[in-house]
């Protein structure tokens, strides 16, 4: 039996370039070549390595076209046209009848772009035809945990597992290869195999040079699965259960020394709490240290970390282990917000890991909620004035309602169709009591514009000068400009109160580099007298 494994293309505003290897699909896959016999597995990832293409914008985002209007060259650019990223319709069509598989798997792992899976469902059972055979559609992830009905609802999709894939899959597969069938299209979640049964992710069929990470081969990996907390806005526990589970250290070093002999030099934790168990990661990094004294292996961590779990020990033991990075999920600075979301941290040890990092000689990014629905306006300006005052880059996500999340339920969200498509970060879509999508937009902007502060270094860069422009607009004439090929256009959805209301919070911003720089300078150092005239680029 033939088994071909896909990861879709999506359709979006923005795509990550970095976080694309489909480790699900090379866990089931090696799986499936342990456990089930006389199998042939392949994975094609449809998503990574296929370019770019503009698309239509979906109706149920036609609002967003007056904030992404300009094709904004600056700085501060949000986005604008709207693309598929990924194989075409017409390519993923032509590799699916070459293929010519028994079974297809399709990985579904953010919900909105569940509709481009159900695409690729439908071009898989018109390939089959084409070459005279039924071809069996599975699929997984989980969208397929938070809403199987959207995908059971389709009638190219044959089976929906919800749960941890691996054992559910291998059975499933046994079961068609004898003949026996099920008839219920949806594959409850079950208990899956231990962690130790499980077999490293299998990435014999991945280019070295497809997954890069500052021009180095990366591949991921996962050394838990589950996390203990139980933050509101977090859907994790729908795919891996409530019981937090960690690979034992041997098991974990093992796979890196073979990803290190198959050609890697960056490895991505994308587990959702790295560092929980303290111990068992110092011994991890202590173990790495002699095996790599010279940093050979670059680690990080793109998927976030906890701070709760880290302290100065730790710290210094991952920097020397080969972390020179840290995503910190900051949330926001508001006590009553953490308690609301459940989150159990504190912004004095955010403080103390921020400033310990620092010194250590860590980057850090800290990434706030937008638009959390129970935060007010005034929280958010004063989380994000918090973060500036910091050495550390901002991260904003604006937040929008995961299907099954905590939060989701509490609401009563009703996961219609539009609801879905607009559950990503690009949408802005959870306009609350408190915030209106101008000023979200305005936080989302604002804080590109504090990281351009943040990354100053006055050198003649084209890019820099450029910025510095635009920015001496905004203070002297108090509207935002886009930089287009068409010359400099008013950004009239950029709330101009709202942003010198949270440069009123800020004496200074914290460069990247420790250093303060004072929001006077701003202030005084950036106007242009009226009517200045900018050679470069027109009248400002």
């Amino acid at each position: 039996m033939k088994i071909l494994l896909l990861q879709p293309p999506i359709q979006d505003f923005y795509d990550t370039d970095v976080r694309l290897q489909p480790i699900g699909l090379a866990y089931l896959k090696s799986s499936l070549l342990k456990y089930v016999d006389g199998v042939e597995v392949k994975i094609l990832d449809l998503h990574r390595g296929h370019g770019r293409h503009t698309v239509k914008v979906p109706r149920e985002l036609n609002y967003l076209k007056e904030y992404y209007k300009y094709d904004d060259r600056s700085p501060f650019c949000g986005f604008n046209n709207f693309f598929h990223y990924g194989a075409s319709w017409e390519k993923i069509e032509k590799l699916i009848n070459l293929e010519s598989p028994d079974v297809v798997g399709i990985s579904s792992l953010f919900s909105p772009y569940y509709r481009e899976v159900v695409s690729v469902a439908s071009l898989a059972k018109k390939a089959g035809e084409a070459i005279g055979k039924t071809i069996t559609i599975v699929v997984g992830g989980s969208h397929a945990n938070a809403m199987p009905e959207s995908l059971l609802a389709s009638c190219y999709i044959d089976y929906v597992i919800c749960g941890e894939g691996e054992k559910s899959f291998c059975d499933l597969i046994s079961k068609l290869k004898s003949g026996n069938a099920p008839e219920q299209r949806l594959v409850p979640a079950s208990e899956n195999f231990r962690l130790d049964e499980i077999p490293f992710p299998d990435l014999s069929d991945f280019s070295l040079d497809n997954y890069l990470y500052e021009g180095r081969p990366m591949t991921f990996m996962v050394t838990s699965r589950s996390c203990p907390h139980r933050c509101s806005f977090c859907s994790v526990h729908n795919t891996f259960g409530a019981s937090y589970r960690r690979r034992n250290v041997k098991s974990v070093l093992e796979e890196i020394r073979l990803r290190y002999r198959q050609g890697f030099r960056v490895i991505d934790f994308e587990d959702d709490n790295l560092t929980f168990y303290k111990k068992e990661m110092t011994e991890l990094c202590e173990n790495l240290i002699k095996e790599f004294p010279n940093q050979e292996m670059e680690l990080v961590a793109m998927n976030g970390i906890s701070y709760l779990s880290l302290d100065r020990n730790l710290l210094r033991l991952m920097k020397r282990a080969g972390f020179t990075r840290l995503n910190l999920s900051l949330v926001s600075s508001d006590k009553t917000v953490l308690e609301s979301t459940k989150r159990p941290h504190t912004i004095e040890q955010y403080l103390e890991i921020v400033n310990t990092a620092f010194e250590l000689g860590f980057k850090v990014t800290s990434y706030q909620i937008l638009g959390l629905p129970f935060e007010t306006l005034e929280s958010m300006v004063q989380t994000m004035a918090f973060a500036a005052k910091l050495p550390v880059l901002l991260g904003a996500s604006p937040f929008y309602l995961t299907p099954g999340s905590p939060i989701a339920l509490q609401l009563g969200n009703k996961n219609t169709t539009e609801s879905v498509v607009r559950a990503r970060l690009t949408a802005m879509a959870n306009e609350t009591n408190f915030l209106n999508r101008n000023q979200l937009y305005t936080l989302f902007i604002t804080t590109r514009i504090i990281n351009f502060i943040k990354g100053l270094k006055f050198d003649s860069d084209r890019r820099e000068l450029r910025g510095l422009d635009i920015l001496r607009h905004l203070f002297a004439k108090k509207e935002l400009l886009a930089d287009t090929s068409m010359g400099f256009k008013v950004i009239d959805r950029f709330d101009v109160g709202l942003f010198f209301k949270i440069f009123e919070e800020l004496d200074f911003v914290t460069k990247i580099d420790g250093q303060p720089f004072l929001s006077s300078a701003l202030r005084e150092n950036y106007q242009l007298p009226d009517g200045r005239a900018d050679d470069r680029h027109g009248q400002l």
